[in-house]
């Protein structure tokens, strides 16, 4: 996306991921969030996990939840929507923007979302998947937002999205958001040999 226009807007941000999500299937706009919060947001991450509230992630949901690091080695937090820290709050306010903007112009409907910090460790990885559960349908589309300082491709780590019969990779730049169909693209985090991997994700959803 280097040479593209840099949005410099909300709406244009928002255009451009929907209009990506239309056309081929994700959405990806960089400088999504300006870098001193980006800057800011892996800050806050990196302190969770020092003072151990960062906790592995699991498959599943409710009786069906479990840890299998076989799957996906992760380690998260969920960020409160009435979250106190000032970065949060504004992250949390944008993405509401967002889901209004989207509502607005593609009647999604959506009305609720949820997000967390994600910390891979250097070799840990998240195998194919949808993001959907068989026994909630109320995840509607994806959002994982990069908290990567200084990434660079020999540094691994990409995103693979698999649509139709092509596979599309991703590197998980700073400041990068990626939005998809949470029960139509399968994909895949693969392993940074070197490095810990850090990012927000989360889901826009509908609850009826």
């Amino acid at each position: 996306m280097s040479n593209e226009i840099r949005p410099v807007t909300d709406e244009q941000q928002f255009e451009l991921l929907i209009e990506g999500l239309i056309g081929q299937e994700y959405g990806c706009c960089d400088h999504f969030f300006p870098p001193d919060m980006i800057q800011g947001l892996r800050e806050n991450l990196l302190a969770y996990r020092e003072a151990g509230l960062m906790h592995p992630a699991g498959v599943g949901k409710k009786f069906d939840y479990q840890k299998n690091t076989a799957i996906r080695g992760d380690a998260i937090y969920w960020i409160d929507k009435d979250a106190q820290n000032e970065l949060e709050a504004r992250f949390i306010q944008k993405i509401e923007h967002f889901i209004q903007y989207l509502n607005a112009s593609c009647y999604t409907n959506i009305d609720d979302y949820e997000f967390h910090y994600a910390y891979y460790e250097p070799n840990s990885f998240y195998r194919r998947h949808l993001d959907q559960f068989k026994s909630d349908r109320g995840r509607q589309y994806s959002l994982v937002i990069y908290l990567n300082d200084n990434w660079q491709a020999t540094d691994g780590g990409s995103l693979s999205l698999y649509i139709g019969e092509n596979t599309l990779s991703v590197s998980p730049e700073a400041g990068r958001v990626v939005f998809f169909k949470s029960d139509q693209t399968e994909h895949e985090v693969h392993a940074a040999p070197q490095r810990p991997r850090l990012s927000i994700a989360g889901w826009l959803k509908r609850t009826s």
